[in-house]
């Protein structure tokens, strides 16, 4: 619910915890790192209004009734970029209808329709990636007309391409060819051949503000951001440069590079790389895979439905809740209601906290029953009556427990949690370090309890030192309840008093143990007797020195 208001929806309640143990996010690029907010910048090419004209005939998305283009953002871009240069895109339609197509396809990484025109003869528009579109051309559409392709006109376009890439701008080629009839077959293998090459659109993806700060989170916390992406690589290696994932260019790698490689050499291959280009659905698998054979936790964020085995693989699939399929949606663990990579590192930094808040519960609980159990244990050796009857720890179970233990699990998140390194998945949640907490703040409590039995008890009145015990074990574990807020001692900081929940435990606990020890009708009840005001405030004063006693050991141990 907490993680729901911060738009991460968790569908799969194991991956809260999980969420804490990422080391590795591995991210689409548009609309997670950038705004999926498409414009075209720059043209290529010796015939703007042919190139922009065949730009949106090739794309599904459509104007609507105020002129603007709806569908995928980048077609978007596209159908805008023409109706700005005086091609819209409703015109072109009726014009050139369309009469066939070979739809888009990551592998093929192109797309072609076929449309008649109004002599009787076909043409087709073939838009795609840049080097793909070249493989495919045979000639060029310079100065007015059809000119073969030369290795000169191949260089000069490739340096383009570069150029537009390097400004950190997606770059799409666009092609054509004419046909005297309809063409006999719409495979794209027949389709996409003997082309004559048009030019290029360059387009910018604004990259979120919010993303530089999440990256460098990101690497605070020790977790490895990866870029994965569709686009050309150094399209993608400049934006990785500008919001911090990227160093270097020897970083960047396509997805062809990958292609070839045994699972063995991959998984040696991919701490090398932030940056993977020009990626199939086949590729992101093994990516992830080759990274959780390192013994890493692996989150990783997809919208399409190519992307669901991606999702179903990683520790932690991401979809997109905006521009996500219902197969993506369905094959994740979490769903981002604003498409923002930001929002995975605040969920990281929410999975930590929520994880943190159990040990710290946890902590609470053992610690002070391990402080009864010493006293009864020393009593036991000592020879001395027993501290505590059946009521008496019936009350601290149903009372002095579970209100702090539960407001502990409700205490505010904290940033430092992401300032530590990622913990192991297999890591056992009572470690070494975490036991020696719980045993050294038990004695604390035991300590000050059994000094109070001893003080009562040194008239010989059992009633009087179980009593003084009794209210002393219960007001320590009311105080424990502010040394379990964190690891680090927070007595004079503002955490001390920044849960409103525990502060409200403590005084109701107090009133309620005060009440059973003041207040003769309850005597009876609770197997206590009546305390002189010297008593109680021995009591009061043995219960809160845990508190600098603690903070002092957890001090030390900061030190």
């Amino acid at each position: 619910t907490k993680m729901s208001k911060r738009n991460a929806v968790i569908r799969k309640l194991t991956a809260v915890e999980t969420l804490g143990c990422t080391q590795v996010i591995c991210s689409d690029k548009t609309g997670t790192l950038t705004q999926n907010k498409m414009t075209v910048v720059k043209h290529e090419g010796s015939d703007i209004k042919r190139l922009v004209s065949v730009m949106a005939l090739c794309s599904d998305a459509e104007p609507d009734e105020n002129g603007e283009a709806v569908g995928e953002p980048t077609e978007c871009a596209l159908v805008n970029d023409a109706q700005k240069e005086g091609c819209p895109k409703k015109s072109l339609s009726v014009q050139y209808p369309r009469v066939g197509e070979a739809p888009f396809d990551s592998m093929r990484k192109r797309m072609t329709t076929i449309h008649r025109a109004n002599d009787g003869t076909y043409f087709s528009c073939t838009k795609g990636a840049p080097d793909e579109i070249l493989k495919r051309c045979t000639s060029v559409w310079r100065d007015g007309r059809k000119q073969p392709m030369t290795e000169a006109f191949r260089q000069e376009i490739l340096s383009q391409n570069k150029a537009m890439a390097d400004q950190a701008l997606r770059v799409l080629a666009a092609a054509g060819r004419a046909w005297n009839q309809m063409p006999s077959s719409q495979e794209p293998d027949f389709l996409e051949q003997d082309l004559c090459f048009l030019g290029l659109c360059g387009m910018i993806d604004p990259v979120r503000p919010e993303v530089v700060d999440a990256i460098r989170e990101c690497r605070g916390a020790g977790i490895r951001p990866v870029m994965i992406t569709g686009d050309h690589k150094i399209t993608a290696a400049a934006i990785a440069k500008r919001i911090g994932i990227l160093k270097d260019l020897s970083e960047a790698c396509e997805g062809a590079e990958i292609e070839n490689m045994s699972d063995e050499e991959l998984r040696g291959f991919v701490p090398k790389i932030s940056v993977y280009a020009r990626v199939s659905p086949e590729h992101k698998i093994r990516i992830v895979r080759a990274w959780q054979e390192k013994g890493n936790i692996v989150a990783m964020t997809g919208d399409g439905v190519n992307d669901a085995p991606a999702l179903k693989q990683a520790d932690i699939g991401v979809a997109m809740g905006v521009t996500g399929s219902e197969v993506a949606k369905d094959a994740a663990a979490m769903v981002l209601t604003d498409d923002n990579f930001a929002t995975i590192v605040k969920a990281v930094e929410n999975g930590r906290n929520l994880y943190q808040h159990i040990k710290n519960a946890i902590q609470f609980l053992l610690s002070g029953n391990f402080g009864a159990i010493l006293v009864v244990l020393c009593a036991s050796v000592a020879g001395l009556p027993v501290p505590f009857a059946p009521v008496h720890l019936l009350f601290i179970n149903l009372l002095t427990d579970s209100l702090p233990a539960i407001a502990l699990g409700v205490e505010p998140h904290s940033k430092a949690v992401m300032e530590q390194r990622p913990r192991p998945m297999s890591e056992s949640i009572l470690t070494k370090p975490y036991l020696l907490s719980i045993a050294t703040e038990g004695v604390s409590i035991g300590v000050m309890t059994m000094a109070a039995f001893l003080i009562g008890y040194t008239s010989q009145n059992a009633a009087l030192a179980s009593t003084m015990a009794f209210g002393t074990l219960c007001m320590s574990r009311l105080v424990h309840g502010f040394n379990c807020k964190d690891d680090k001692p927070v007595i004079f900081t503002k955490r001390f008093f920044n849960n409103k929940y525990l502060i409200g435990a403590f005084v109701l606990g107090m009133i309620l143990i005060t009440s059973v020890l003041m207040i003769p009708g309850l005597h009876g009840m609770f197997k206590v007797v009546t305390l002189s005001l010297k008593q109680l405030m021995t009591v009061y004063g043995l219960a809160l020195l845990n508190l600098p006693v603690i903070q002092g050991m957890k001090y030390l141990k900061e030190r």
